[in-house]
């Protein structure tokens, strides 16, 4: 099975651009899937360099409806005539930084009709590919929440604790691969609600753990988890922070690398 990061915030590869979002392609034996568009549709044209075909995706999966990972989500649907869209009910509920900067992503129902599968629980959605919506927050200092809100069905603001938040699960020879977007949840709680489940070790670790601005003390609970589950690679990228990425190299090992566009692994 194949990941390939479609775009993320670098790009060292000639020709590839780069934007604060995440895009992630995986290549199954008989399917292909997209988790997450990016912040527009530049991870298209990254994907035609790299020699994917975007009208071959079978299945796209959003993570949560932040625009930097949805902004695409328009201009693949464009390109794309036959993927089904899977996420949680409140994908679209409407999402703000603070009062009045608004982060989230419009409903087009016209570009959207009979293509949009809101779920809200475990799915295999390919042998062996499991969509997981539901994370327990077991662990609330590793949640990352400030000045994010949404607005309520009275048209009121609150607090944005990420109902709609997802994450995916690959299990291979008796392991599991999770693949997260940005964890706003937390990459302990998701990590927790995935081994609970699977109950098995962890092979891979990839994607956005929000920790760039993170607190020392949310550092030193997510490193110190992350060194107590060894997981044998964590691949961080996005929203974890290029300093982070640093400092958790150094504190858990050389099996850390950072997941930039264009990087490829296989599972």
């Amino acid at each position: 099975m194949k990941i390939i990061t479609l775009i993320e915030n670098l790009a060292y590869k000639q020709g590839l651009v780069a934007e604060h979002g995440l895009a992630i392609f995986i290549e199954s034996e008989n399917r292909k899937i997209l988790f997450d568009t990016g912040q527009s549709g530049l991870f298209l044209q990254n994907a035609a360099i790299l020699g994917i075909n975007i009208e071959d995706i079978d299945i796209l999966i959003l993570s949560h409806g932040h625009y930097d990972h949805t902004g695409g989500l328009y201009p693949f649907l464009k390109k794309n005539f036959k993927a089904k869209v899977y996420a949680k009910n409140g994908i679209f509920t409407p999402k703000y930084h603070g009062a009045d900067r608004f982060i989230g992503v419009e409903k087009n129902e016209a570009l959207l009709k009979d293509r949009f599968i809101p779920l809200n629980s475990i799915t295999e959605i390919v042998e062996n590919i499991f969509i997981m919506p539901e994370i327990p927050i077991y662990n609330r200092i590793d949640t990352h929440f400030k000045g994010l809100t949404i607005k309520n069905n009275e048209n009121e603001l609150i607090s944005d604790e990420f109902s709609d938040e997802l994450f995916l699960v690959i299990k291979q020879n008796n392991k599991i691969n999770i693949i997260t977007a940005c964890s706003h949840r937390g990459i302990t709680n998701i990590c927790k609600a995935a081994v609970d489940y699977f109950k098995l070790p962890v092979n891979l670790l990839l994607g956005g753990f929000h920790m760039k601005e993170s607190t020392q003390t949310q550092y030193t609970e997510i490193s110190s988890f992350l060194k107590q589950l060894k997981p044998q690679h964590i691949g961080v990228c996005h929203c974890t922070g290029i300093d982070k990425y640093a400092e958790l190299r150094n504190d858990c090992g050389t099996n850390v690398f950072y997941n930039f566009t264009a990087s490829e692994i296989e599972v």
